[in-house]
């Protein structure tokens, strides 16, 4: 969820009508409840034209005379039984996890809306324009992304209810990232309330004045974690950074390497990446990794490759030059070197995702300790290695240093220690690496993969650093 979610403050409360308070500015906005009669439903939003109304909302999902599906409650008692999923959602379960009361409402919930995501998330969006619509420009123009992201991250956080330490960080990453899109406190009742009347309308299995009372408290906690993570960083931080572009060198035809010089300075770690804005896609981001360790001049760079469809990559490599000014969002992740060890780095590249592994290897050479590192640079061709030369340079200057190129396709680099298959394959061929730390970075499919070889060459799952997958997944670029 990469685009404006939503919080509220304030303490939980019951599922009785006075719950509604936490989230709704008025009563008169709050969401309707199953038992109600289909005259009281919300009304549906207008029709609209195609140009008009929220962009990526499909008319046939949330506008004209029908409203969304309701699955009808089967009666008490009756000759058809029930379906198992209704059984299911119907019956209290015992939980041999000690999960709480609240996570196992919640995650009914989420077990009976998950098959109509879609609608779900289309009609939660419609519902929030039609009735906020100074919200609107807060979200990107194509909502389609957007739709499948705030699905992802609202099951993600129901899952974590009962962890406090993972759903802190996990909202408090996504309370400061939303600093950049414009969101202020005062967005999250708004936000809160379409949330609710949409799960009552989509969730009329399981809904009931138990459930939404845990709703309206894990949305309540979920947005207090959100504002308190922003109120925080704001006092440290900017929303953004403008950064100028001063450097633009195309490595291939579809590969750029951006150099950036922010307006004002930009704290960072090696290893971490952060989300970037176009001049020419408002409020579409997507995340690129530092390839470089922090410098002295405060410059940053990014390998960035144009992909089909990729808005900001293809704008970043064709369209960027220099003179031109871009938005960072605040730096994140966690693919950083414990320099109070000295084991050794085992870091595995595909694509573009050699930057931040190029950048690991000039954190290590700044902090002047000999310690093993062997690098795996792949890429389908030795076209595709666009930055070996760089990486040759770095193994020559430093003895500690390996660098390995593995090509898939075609015949393998001339250099010294190249090979020629899969970059999984080429770790488990040089393994085992039991003593060292592994990082990996590329394509979503290339870090579940090489996880799965570097555990298999004796790497502690607990020692494999990688970005996370939905962020990688989320921006598609």
């Amino acid at each position: 969820m990469d685009a404006p979610t939503t919080a509220s403050a304030g303490s939980g409360a019951e599922g009785d009508s006075g719950a509604w308070s936490w989230f709704s500015p008025s009563p008169a906005k709050s969401p309707e409840r199953p038992a109600e009669t289909p005259e009281e439903r919300d009304p549906e939003p207008p029709p609209a034209a195609p140009d008009d109304g929220p962009a990526g909302v499909r008319a046939d999902e949330t506008h004209g005379a029908a409203p969304p599906p309701r699955r009808a409650v089967p009666p008490a008692a009756g000759p058809a039984p029930e379906s198992a999923l209704e059984a299911s959602l119907r019956t209290p379960h015992s939980d041999a996890t000690g999960a709480s009361g609240d996570a196992l409402l919640i995650r009914r919930t989420m077990t009976e809306i998950e098959p109509v995501a879609e609608q779900v998330t289309s009609y939660f969006y419609a519902l929030l324009f039609v009735r906020y619509p100074e919200l609107r420009q807060l979200f990107p123009v194509s909502m389609d992304e957007q739709r499948d992201r705030l699905f992802k991250a609202l099951l993600t956080a129901a899952q974590r209810v009962d962890d406090d330490a993972s759903l802190t960080e996990f909202l408090a990453h996504l309370g400061r990232g939303h600093r950049k899109y414009g969101t202020q406190p005062a967005h999250y009742p708004a936000v809160g309330e379409c949330l609710l009347g949409t799960l009552s309308r989509y969730a009329t299995l399981s809904w009931d004045d138990q459930t939404e009372g845990a709703w309206i408290r894990a949305y309540t906690r979920i947005s207090q974690i959100m504002i308190d993570a922003a109120a925080e960083d704001e006092v440290t931080s900017p929303a953004w950074w403008d950064a100028e572009v001063v450097a633009h060198e195309l490595r291939t035809s579809d590969i750029a390497i951006v150099t950036v010089r922010p307006d004002q300075p930009y704290p960072f770690l090696a290893g971490q990446y952060t989300s970037v804005e176009t001049p020419w896609w408002p409020r579409v981001w997507r995340h690129y990794s530092f390839a470089a360790a922090p410098r002295s001049d405060g410059l940053l760079s990014f390998h960035v490759k144009a992909v089909p469809a990729g808005w900001v990559s293809g704008a970043l490599v064709h369209r960027a030059r220099p003179g031109d000014v871009i938005r960072l969002g605040p730096p994140t992740g966690s693919m950083t070197v414990d320099h109070t060890t000295d084991n050794g780095l085992l870091c595995l590249g595909g694509g573009t995702g050699i930057a931040p592994i190029k950048a690991l290897v000039e954190d290590v050479a700044e902090h002047g300790r000999r310690r093993p590192m062997e690098v795996f640079y792949g890429a389908r061709s030795d076209h595709d290695l666009y930055d070996i030369d760089t990486m040759l340079r770095l193994e020559h200057a430093h003895p500690w240093l390996s660098v390995r190129p593995v090509i898939s396709s075609g015949p393998s680099s001339g250099a010294l220690n190249s090979f020629s298959g899969q970059l999984p394959d080429a770790v488990r061929e040089y393994g085992p690496y039991g003593e060292y730390d592994a990082y990996v970075s590329g394509p979503p499919g290339l870090i579940r993969s090489g996880v799965d070889a570097l555990v298999g060459v004796g790497v502690p799952s607990d020692r494999i650093r990688h970005d996370a997958l939905e962020e990688l997944v989320a921006a598609g670029e």
